[in-house]
C-alpha cells in the first residue's frame, strides 16, 4: 500500500513544530519521505493537497467505546444515580454482539473526527479488539478488573481470561493488550497487585480511573486510610506504565509523587464537567512538574461524543476560565497534549504523534475550504479554538486510508448507523 499526498499544509509536531507546504510519500505503514520539493512517484492513492492541512492523527487517552450505545441514555443526572439507574443496568444486558455493534459506531465517529489511536478500558475486550483490527484503526485496550468481576466474567475467571487476552493481542501491529484496573473504589489492594504482577510479567503498561470526584477520594481514604494516589503508590502502581485517567481531585504532593513515578495522565475536560466533578484537573501544576500529559473524550455515555477537537477546546477554555489567565494553557500546549502527549502516555513517542520521516503513517487531513478557517492567521489556533471534527476528510492509519474525503473505506456507513439504533432501543426496551 502506498499513499502519495501532493503539495499540503503541514503541521509536522517535530521537535521544532514546524510547518511548511511538502509532499508526502508514505510507503507500506511508513512516512517514507517528506520533500519541498516535487515527489514523483506512482502511488496506489494520489491525494491532492489543495485547501487542506495534514497532521498527526489524534490519540484519545481514555474511553470505553461501546458505550456509544448509550449516548444520550442518562443525561443531567448525580453520578452516583447515572451509574446505578442507568449505565450498570444495561451494561449488565451487553454481550459480545452488542459490544461489537458499539465498537463500530465508535470507530466511524472517531474516524470521521480525526482520531486514529485510543485507550479503551472495557469488558469483553476481545470483540473490540477483532473490531478495531478488521477495520484498521489503533487501539490500547483495557481488560478491566473490577472486585465483584464485569459483565463478562465472575471475579475467579479475570486472571486466567486476562492471561489469554495478553497473549493473543501482545504483538498484533494495531492493537495492544492494557491491563485495567477499574479504581481504587472498585478494586481492593489484591485486585491492585494481582494486576500488577500480570503488567510487569507481559511488560505492558496500565489504565485506571483516579481521584475523579470527591466522594471517590473520601470514600477510598476511609476504607483504606489512603487517598487514590497514595493507595497505587503504597501497592507498586504509580509506575512509568501507568496512565491515570481524570486526576480531578489531586494536591500538589501527589502530583509530586505522579512525577516521581514517571506516571502519565488522561485530562477528560468534558465528560468531568458534564457530571460535575467540581474539580479541576491541576493541569498547569502538571507541565510545571513536567508530567506527561494527554487528552481523553471518557465515553459517549458521559460526553456524549468523541470528537477530540472538542475536547482540546474545552481542555483550553476550562483552564482559562478558572485561573483566570488566558494565558495560562496555550493553543500549541493543548494539541501537544492529543499528539504528542497521547504519543507518550501509549509508549510510541519514537512512532506516532508527529508527520515525520521513519514515522508510522497516521495521518488525518482537514478541509479548510470552510468559513470558518478564514482568515487563516494561525493554524494552530484554528485547531483548537475553530476546527470541528466534520472538518476531517482523509484518516490514514498504519499506512491504510480508513477514509479519503468523506468516503469510508472499512465501513459501511448507513448500515453501521442502523444497526447500532436498533441494537441501542433493543437493550433499554
Amino acid at each position: 500500500m502506498s499513499i502519495l499526498i501532493k503539495k499540503a499544509k503541514i503541521i509536522t509536531q517535530n521537535k521544532k513544530r514546524e510547518q511548511y507546504q511538502a509532499d508526502i510519500f508514505i510507503d507500506s505503514d511508513r512516512i517514507a519521505e517528506i520533500s519541498k520539493n516535487s515527489i514523483s512517484v506512482e502511488a496506489d492513492y494520489k491525494l491532492s493537497g489543495k485547501d487542506k492541512l495534514v497532521l498527526p492523527g489524534l490519540i484519545n487517552t481514555h474511553t470505553h467505546v461501546p458505550m456509544t450505545l448509550l449516548r444520550g441514555y442518562g443525561d443531567d443526572m448525580v453520578l452516583k444515580n447515572w451509574l446505578e439507574e442507568r449505565i450498570w443496568p444495561i451494561e449488565s444486558k451487553f454481550n459480545s454482539k452488542s459490544i461489537e455493534i458499539g465498537t463500530k459506531l465508535a470507530m466511524l465517529e472517531m474516524i470521521s473526527t480525526g482520531t486514529t489511536s485510543y485507550i479503551d478500558m472495557y469488558f469483553f475486550e476481545d470483540a473490540i479488539g477483532e473490531v478495531t483490527q478488521k477495520i484498521g484503526m489503533r487501539g490500547f485496550l483495557g481488560f478491566a478488573f473490577i472486585d465483584n468481576g464485569t459483565p463478562e466474567y465472575s471475579y475467579e475467571e479475570l486472571i486466567p481470561n486476562c492471561d489469554k487476552f495478553v497473549r493473543r493481542w501482545k504483538n498484533k501491529d494495531l492493537i495492544k493488550p492494557v491491563i485495567a484496573p477499574h479504581g481504587t473504589y472498585t478494586c481492593g489492594p489484591e485486585t491492585l497487585q494481582k494486576s500488577l504482577e500480570i503488567a510487569i510479567k507481559n511488560d505492558i503498561f496500565m489504565h485506571i480511573h483516579c481521584s475523579e470526584t470527591r466522594e471517590e477520594v473520601y470514600n477510598v481514604q476511609r476504607q483504606y486510610g489512603l487517598r487514590p494516589i497514595n493507595q497505587l503508590k503504597k501497592y507498586g502502581l504509580l509506575n512509568d506504565k501507568m496512565v491515570l485517567a481524570h486526576c480531578s481531585w489531586i494536591t500538589k504532593n501527589e502530583i509530586l509523587d505522579i512525577k516521581k513515578g514517571n506516571s502519565k495522565i488522561s485530562h477528560n475536560p468534558v465528560s468531568n464537567m458534564k457530571i460535575a466533578t467540581g474539580g479541576y484537573t491541576p493541569v498547569p501544576e502538571l507541565i510545571d512538574s513536567k508530567v506527561t500529559v494527554g487528552l481523553g473524550t471518557d465515553g459517549a455515555a458521559s460526553n456524549n461524543c468523541l470528537d477530540m477537537f472538542e475536547t482540546m477546546k474545552f481542555c483550553a477554555l476550562i483552564h482559562k476560565q478558572h485561573r483566570w489567565d488566558p494565558v495560562i494553557l496555550p493553543a500549541q500546549t493543548v494539541f501537544d497534549f492529543s499528539t504528542i502527549g497521547g504519543s507518550k502516555c501509549v509508549g510510541m513517542e519514537n512512532y506516532i504523534g508527529s508527520i515525520e520521516e521513519g514515522k508510522i503513517a497516521d495521518i488525518i487531513m482537514l478541509d479548510l475550504k470552510n468559513p470558518h478557517f478564514i482568515p487563516k492567521f494561525n493554524l494552530i489556533s484554528h485547531l483548537v479554538y475553530t476546527t470541528k471534527g466534520s472538518d476531517v476528510c482523509t484518516s490514514i492509519v498504519n499506512g491504510k486510508p480508513l477514509m479519503i474525503n468523506g468516503e469510508f473505506l472499512t465501513l459501511n456507513y448507513d448500515d453501521t448507523l442502523e444497526e447500532a439504533e436498533n441494537c441501542a432501543y433493543e437493550l433499554i426496551s
